[in-house]
């Protein structure tokens, strides 16, 4: 899950994800993607741009996975 609010500036950005996911799946460059919603400070960006999915990593070491 992203962030609800960037950690520098504290905009609120988790509302944006959905959007900005659909249009890069659809061929957009990140950049023009930014800009369209509207994320011109540079630590906003960052928080979409540096952002890593990792929960579908993290259910591979569920605990009922794991044998005793």
């Amino acid at each position: 899950m992203i962030p609800i609010r960037c950690f520098t500036c504290n905009k609120c950005i988790a509302h944006m994800w959905i959007t900005y996911n659909l249009k890069i799946e659809s061929g957009c460059t990140p950049n023009d993607v930014l800009n369209e919603l509207g994320l011109k400070r540079y630590c906003c960006r960052r928080m979409f741009l540096g952002y890593v999915e990792i929960t579908d990593k993290l259910i591979l070491y569920e605990q009922s996975n794991v044998t005793h």
